[in-house]
């Protein structure tokens, strides 16, 4: 770390104990953000922790949908996205009506987002296509796509979810990846979305082959917003949190990483015994990599970028949220 990097840390956390805050960053930040961070870990994980901590502000180092969970679990703290254009393309993938009419409750979000439907590819013509169909919306979207589902779901607990529901048939939203991998697990009908992670789709067999022949003695473990077929050749396939579990549980000594790489950070620290190799060294998200220590000094300093979910959609996103940790 040098000296600049060093000053700036501590007026960060100077910052932090002034405004009572919290950093949460997500597992795929850079390492220097995780490292400063109070709590790393998935979205809703987060979110969830941030909810029971004693605090006033809320430093979200991740997407703008994570922050928005973060603003329906803790309607009464501020809550800060560390940096405005940081997006979700697999969340940008589907909306509620209009995408330019669904960002106008959120004059932060600049410009429309670049990977969009047309018009009628929207959750409203879904849902009236099939009347009385749940929809079990993953958590990667907006908060207005939660207000208009019926449950959420992790990339953890998806097929428990879909099991929970006495339904037959469920829409299952945005990541096809992931609900196909919940089709194989469950006797349900599952109306599929045909989104998907742009990280984990480029993703394929070959490459897990290329990868198993470089480190032989190595298991993989594979992120479900995977393609299926490369689901089906992991040795275990889980979220990030399940990731650093298995990792720290398993008597194996090398691994084979199928997420984001971000997510390695965290688990060299947690196993510092242990050998960890990206299953493709591309897999980076540039939208999490725009986060720095100055994005969050920035956030403390300015009081920006505020996100704040109006009422009317957090009182139904909180419900879709409520159905699934309900769930035993």
């Amino acid at each position: 770390m040098t000296s600049e990097e060093a000053l700036l840390r501590d007026k960060i956390l100077q910052l932090k104990q002034q405004r009572r805050a919290i950093i949460i960053a997500h597992n795929y930040q850079r390492d220097e953000v995780q490292e400063i961070a109070d709590f790393t870990g998935d979205s809703l994980e987060l979110s969830r922790t941030a909810a029971t901590v004693n605090c006033d502000v809320i430093v979200f180092a991740g997407v703008n949908f994570m922050a928005e969970s973060a603003s329906i679990l803790s309607p009464d703290k501020t809550v800060l996205l560390t940096e405005i254009d940081a997006g979700c393309p697999m969340a940008d993938m589907i909306h509620v009506a209009s995408p330019r009419q669904e960002r106008k409750s959120f004059p932060g979000f600049k410009n429309p987002p670049p990977y969009v439907y047309p018009a009628e590819f929207t959750l409203k013509a879904i849902k009236a296509q099939y009347p009385g169909v749940p929809v079990v919306s993953y958590v990667n979207t907006t908060a207005a796509v939660k207000a208009e589902s019926y449950i959420c779901c992790t990339s953890a607990n998806v097929v428990k979810v879909i099991e929970s529901l006495p339904d037959e048939t469920v829409i299952s939203i945005p990541d096809k990846n992931l609900s196909l991998w919940a089709q194989k697990h469950t006797k349900k009908k599952v109306i599929a979305w045909d989104g998907y992670c742009n990280i984990h789709e480029r993703v394929t067999p070959e490459d897990v082959r290329k990868a198993r022949e470089e480190h032989p003695k190595a298991l993989v473990m594979a992120h479900p917003e995977c393609r299926l077929e490369v689901l089906e050749t992991a040795d275990h396939v889980t979220s990030t949190s399940g990731m650093l579990q298995f990792a720290k549980e398993s008597a194996e000594q090398e691994f084979i990483v199928g997420t984001e790489i971000g997510l390695l950070y965290r688990l060299r620290k947690e196993n510092p015994d242990k050998t960890f190799y990206p299953l493709r060294k591309d897999m980076v998200c540039p939208d999490m990599k725009r986060t720095t220590l100055q994005s969050i000094y920035r956030a403390l300093n300015e009081n920006n970028y505020l996100i704040k979910v109006p009422e009317e959609i957090r009182v139904p996103a909180k419900k879709a949220l409520d159905r699934m940790l309900a769930i035993p």
